[in-house]
């Protein structure tokens, strides 16, 4: 059995959860999901980032008590990931002990190492980024290049890691791992960034009379961890490096790390380069997917312009009848819309349009309509006289049997759900063309036999397939077909796997919804 070991940001628990965070998270589960079906070991890691002055002021502003806060906050995180069936194997959060004691352990190892160093420092500041930036980098951006935001200066001591030093190191990496960040964009925005910029070394500590709420400094408890080289450390922490090490040497290195593209120079530069100095083998890949946008405006905290996931499925459940329905219609919309590595414009007319079009008109009314055949005309009982697959569905079914696996293992969900939509298309196209009503009418019953026995095993293959993205409606027709809920894997696939079918027909998978 093959190990996967996958990876989400943690995410910062200075404010509840936005669509881009759930986005994040459905990417992640749909890789997880699909990467089992394979039959791997999969180690599915996402989490919250809990240290930093935002949101020791986040939990002032709330008049609450910062444990409190960062419980509560990280909890919204966790329930939003219920809601949408998000089955991650460890929720790791930067406040529990054993990261704290990794934290502080990778700190030692670096320092023993000669790799940290404590020298004075006087640089812009960004709070709330809570970012060090060069005169030149504020001068260009007209503020803090990530927010835009004001910057001031800061003058102190502080701890710094030796970036610097292994820059042609990560030059020479990414030039012999062509794979190493994707989608290609991003891969060459970094390596431009590296070979155009001399790196300085990394400011990793903060002064604790300004920054009081992070993981005390080894040995120097006048200082915090900066929170970023604190939150990156997750990714081993969470694995067993320094606490379980058959468990890290099992599953290290991460084979996929899912970030946003405005986080792809921590996880990049700084995160590999901690690795190499810690003599850690670096992840195979990290994946930074793009934005979701209103307008021409990011979705995001510090805009203003969130779209509450929470209010999103709670619309969706009224307009389609049950959460089930709503939540798998709204990872769909998100994997479909755009290819993982583009940016997507997000509108409700949007998501209504592609529900209605893709999920009622096309999989919805062929499941609803062929179980509603099997029992009309055969009492719900399916047993072919002949089990061949009719020739009209042979070249859409070898073409998703030949794709599909290249295509989930590299996030091209977009590009797998055309073809399994244009295999529902063919079904859809197959039912119109030979006319079921007139073979019974004529009682050619055999022919009635072969032909529904033909669409419930279509449609099983499909059910198979959209699991990952869907995994809600995935085990409904499942249910409804009569057969195991237990049995989605990809050694199933195969045509006639299952012999007879029993239907229990219930209600349409997704009802259209009313455009206003």
């Amino acid at each position: 059995m093959n190990k996967f070991y996958l990876t989400t940001p943690l995410y910062y628990v200075n404010a509840s959860p936005h669509i881009g965070h759930a986005y994040t998270n459905i990417i992640a589960d749909c890789m997880a999901r699909f990467r089992r079906m394979l039959g791997d070991d999969v180690f599915f890691l996402t989490g919250t980032d809990e240290h930093g002055e935002k949101i020791k002021k986040a939990a002032e502003a709330n008049k609450e008590d910062i444990n409190v806060f960062v419980d509560r906050v990280s909890e919204n995180f966790n329930k939003l990931w219920a809601e949408l069936n998000i089955s991650y194997d460890f929720y790791i959060r930067t406040t529990d002990t054993k990261h704290i004691d990794t934290v502080k352990t990778v700190i030692k190892v670096l320092q023993d190492k000669g790799d940290i160093y404590k020298a004075n420092y006087s640089a812009f500041y960004c709070v709330p980024c809570e970012s060090f930036w060069t005169e030149t980098q504020v001068k260009e951006s007209g503020g803090c290049p990530d927010c835009k935001r004001d910057v001031e200066i800061i003058k102190e001591e502080n701890y710094f890691f030796k970036l610097s030093k292994y820059q042609k190191w990560l030059i020479d990496y990414f030039k012999n791992n062509t794979d190493f960040v994707k989608p290609k964009t991003r891969y060459n925005e970094v390596l431009s960034f590296l070979e155009k910029n001399i790196l300085e070394d990394l400011c990793i500590s903060r002064p604790k009379k300004r920054v009081s709420w992070g993981v005390g400094f080894p040995e120097n408890d006048d200082y915090v961890v900066y929170v970023w080289f604190d939150a990156l450390i997750n990714y081993i922490s969470a694995a067993g490096y320094h606490t379980k090490k058959e468990e890290f040497k099992k599953f290290w290195p991460a084979n996929i790390h899912f970030i946003g593209k405005d986080i792809l120079r921590h996880h990049a530069v700084f995160w590999p380069i901690m690795l190499k100095a810690l003599d850690v083998e670096l992840p195979e890949t990290i994946y930074a997917h793009g934005w979701w946008k209103i307008g021409e405006e990011k979705i995001s905290k510090s805009r203003g312009n969130i779209v509450n996931p929470f209010d999103l499925i709670s619309s969706l459940t009224t307009s389609l009848g049950n959460m089930e329905s709503a939540v798998d219609a709204l990872r769909y919309f998100f994997l479909k819309e755009v290819s993982v590595g583009l940016d997507g414009n997000f509108s409700w007319l949007a998501l209504v349009n592609r529900i209605n079009s893709d999920l009622a008109n096309d999989l919805g009314n062929l499941v609803f309509r062929t179980l509603n055949m099997g029992e009309k005309y055969l009492e719900g009982r399916i047993t072919p006289i002949s089990s061949e697959m009719p020739i009209k569905f042979k070249d859409n079914l070898e073409k998703l049997e030949s794709r599909y696996v290249d295509f989930m293992s590299n996030c091209e969900f977009s590009l797998a759900l055309d073809d399994i939509f244009q295999f529902i298309g063919v079904i859809n196209k197959y039912i119109e063309d030979t006319k079921p009503w007139v073979l019974w009418k004529e009682k050619k019953y055999d022919e009635m036999k072969n032909f529904l026995y033909s669409l419930v095993e279509g449609i099983r293959i499909i059910s198979l397939y959209i699991y990952p993205v869907m995994p809600f409606t995935s085990l409904s027709i499942a249910k409804q077909l009569g057969i195991d809920e237990n049995c989605i894997s990809l050694d199933k696939r195969s045509w006639s796997e299952v012999k007879e079918y029993i239907i229990e027909k219930g209600k349409p998978l997704f009802p259209r919804i009313d455009v206003e």
